[in-house]
C-alpha cells in the first residue's frame, strides 16, 4: 500500500510590532507542526530585510505596524519575492471577508488554532500549484482597487498614471523597477509605490527600450540603478539594485544580459 510523503515544512516568517503576540503565534503554530518559523520581525523594515535573507513560504502579517504597515510591506517587495500572506490583527475593519478572498487567510487576535490550522492547510494547497501566482495577481488587485490607477498620456520623460480625476506624473529617472501580476503593475520609486491597472507589456512598449530591459515575465528594471549580476542556476541570474533589492533575470531573457552589463 503507498502512501504520500508528508509535504515539506511551511518555512514562516511572523511580523509583529507586539512581542507577545509573536510568541503566542509561535507556540500555537508549534503545536500544530507542519511549520518552521525561520525569522521573526518586530516591524515592517525588519520584516523587508528578512525575506531578503531567507527563503519564506508563508508570512503571517500584523497590519497595524510603526513605520512601514503590512501593505506597505506586501508593495516595497518585487512581486516575484512575495510569499503566501496570513495576515494577523487586532482589528476587524478591514474588510475581513473580502481580504478573505485575496490573501490565504485573515485572522483575528487572539488566534483560534482551528483556524489557524485551516490556514496551513490552505497554505500548503496553494504552494503546491500555480496558486501562488493567482494569489499574487489577486493582491495586486486588492491594492489595486483602492487606489483605481490606470495609464495616462504617453510622454518621453515621464510616465503618467490616473488616478480619478488626478493624474500622477512618476519621471523616468526615478523608477528603480515595475512588476506585475495579471492585469496590474507596481512601479518602485525612491519615494514611493503605485499600484496601476495595466499590463507589463503596455509599459514596455511606452518606456525607452535604452533605459528599461524586461528581465522576466513579470519585472521590467531601470538600467542605471542595477549593481551587478549574479549568476544563479539553469542560466538564470540574480539582479541586484544599488538599493539592495534582488531581482530574478530568467532564462527567457538571457539576451538581455548585454544591456545590463
Amino acid at each position: 500500500m503507498s502512501t504520500h510523503p508528508s509535504p515539506p515544512p511551511l518555512r514562516c516568517l511572523l511580523v509583529d510590532d507586539e512581542p507577545l503576540a509573536r510568541r503566542g503565534l509561535r507556540h500555537r503554530l508549534n503545536l500544530i507542526g507542519g511549520v518552521e518559523i525561520v525569522a521573526e520581525a518586530g516591524n515592517g523594515r525588519e520584516a523587508l530585510g528578512l525575506i531578503g535573507q531567507h527563503e519564506i513560504d508563508l508570512m503571517f502579517l500584523d497590519i497595524q505596524m510603526p513605520g512601514i504597515d503590512g501593505f506597505g510591506v506586501l508593495r516595497a517587495l518585487p512581486v516575484s519575492r512575495w510569499p503566501l500572506v496570513v495576515f494577523v490583527t487586532a482589528f476587524d475593519q478591514y474588510a475581513i471577508e473580502a481580504f478573505r478572498v485575496h490573501a490565504v487567510d485573515y485572522l483575528l487576535k487572539p488566534v483560534d488554532d482551528d483556524l489557524l490550522r485551516q490556514a496551513l492547510t490552505r497554505a500548503q494547497q496553494w504552494r503546491r500549484g500555480s496558486e501562488l501566482e493567482i494569489e499574487h495577481a489577486r493582491l495586486l488587485a486588492m491594492m489595486g482597487a483602492e487606489r483605481s490607477q490606470s495609464l495616462g498620456e504617453r510622454a518621453e520623460d515621464r510616465l503618467t498614471l490616473k488616478d480619478g480625476s488626478h493624474l500622477i506624473r512618476v519621471p523616468l529617472a526615478q523608477i528603480r523597477w515595475i512588476d506585475a501580476a495579471g492585469d496590474y503593475v507596481v512601479v518602485h520609486t525612491d519615494q514611493d509605490n503605485h499600484v496601476a491597472r495595466a499590463t507589463l507589456r503596455e509599459l514596455e512598449e511606452r518606456l525607452p527600450a535604452e533605459r528599461f530591459v524586461r528581465i522576466h515575465r513579470s519585472t521590467i528594471v531601470h538600467t542605471r540603478y542595477i549593481r551587478r549580476l549574479r549568476p544563479h542556476i539553469n542560466g538564470e541570474y540574480f539582479v541586484d539594485l544599488d538599493g539592495g533589492q534582488e531581482l530574478k533575470l530568467s532564462r527567457g531573457y538571457r539576451e538581455q544580459l548585454d544591456k545590463l552589463s
